[in-house]
């Protein structure tokens, strides 16, 4: 599946802005709950052409995910078959790189998170 997270330089510099708010310090966990954060977005992420992964952020699946790894990926297939994706490599790659940037933008635009008991309040839904 997906061997390799990398960022945008635009993500990067969202990520600075999110550890300097919220003290949290490692790359990996932000981008963990801007993943989630996104997939709790009922809407397709929309497909950006230009998205370029230049940045110097990079991390391996294992590093991205942790021992949560088999989750993740769980989560993302799921979604995949939810949005009508097949189930290939190209896809789930596709998908994961949009879920994850659409959510880091979440997270640094929402004017609501700025310590990690905002981005608490964030996770939960809110629906009755």
């Amino acid at each position: 599946m997906i061997e390799t997270v990398k960022l945008s330089e635009r993500a990067k510099n969202q990520l600075v802005v999110l550890k300097r708010k919220t003290g949290i310090t490692n790359w990996n966990v932000l981008c963990r709950w801007g993943f989630c954060l996104s997939l709790k977005e009922a809407s397709i992420p929309p497909e950006e052409k230009k998205l370029k992964l230049n940045s110097s952020v990079e991390m391996t699946w294992k590093i991205f995910a942790g021992k949560n790894a088999d989750l993740y990926s769980a989560l993302l297939i799921q979604r995949c078959k939810q949005d009508g994706f097949k189930l290939s490599e190209k896809n789930l790659n596709e998908q994961f790189k949009l879920h994850l940037h659409r959510g880091i933008a979440y997270l640094v635009n929402n004017s609501n998170v700025n310590n990690i008991a905002d981005m608490l309040t964030l996770s939960v839904d809110n629906r009755n």
